[in-house]
């Protein structure tokens, strides 16, 4: 088998596959990832989950997570990775008022059960008109599902709550 080579564009499912011991380093690193042991969700998010989404989601800069992990399995380190680096909005835009939520979904129930939240949450969003709002209540930052609303030109800002309180508000 030929040896993956660790990239921030690397999917969760891929790296422990190839590498099942790196599951300990990666819960280590980011504590969120101790959800990785749900035998459901490990065969759902980490599949569309990218090391760079990983990072965002614990909070870590992704070159950090990326050598970390490299390390431990004898790769050469990096002092700068390229990475697709996606800017997510942490800054209330101008577009947001809270009178104009009209529509919330909290997905941590989706997520516990191995499913993903993504056409559910797409969907929600294109029934949205004019300046109407979407609210997702997540457990972390959802970054593969911010992503794909990125993708399609979907605007967003998230409101982290807590360390595992994230609100993302999307517009159209």
């Amino acid at each position: 088998m030929e040896e993956l080579i660790i990239t921030p564009k690397t999917k969760i499912f891929a790296l422990l596959e190839a590498y099942p011991q790196l599951e300990d380093t990666l819960i280590a690193v980011a504590p969120p990832f101790k959800k990785l042991k749900n035998p459901v969700l490990r065969k759902t998010i980490t599949k569309v989950t990218s090391l760079s989404q990983a990072a965002t989601i614990a909070g870590i800069k992704v070159e950090e997570l990326i050598n970390t992990l490299r390390s431990e399995v004898g790769q050469t380190a990096h002092q700068t990775i390229d990475a697709d680096n996606t800017d997510y909005n942490y800054t209330q835009p101008n577009w947001f008022n809270n009178d104009l939520v009209t529509a919330t979904i909290d997905i941590s129930a989706t997520l516990n059960a191995g499913e993903q939240p993504v056409h559910e949450v797409l969907s929600a969003i294109k029934t949205l008109e004019g300046s109407k709002i979407l609210l997702v209540k997540a457990p972390f930052i959802p970054a593969p599902l911010i992503d794909k609303a990125l993708s399609l030109d979907y605007k967003h800002w998230i409101d982290k709550k807590s360390d595992e309180a994230y609100w993302v508000y999307f517009k159209q």
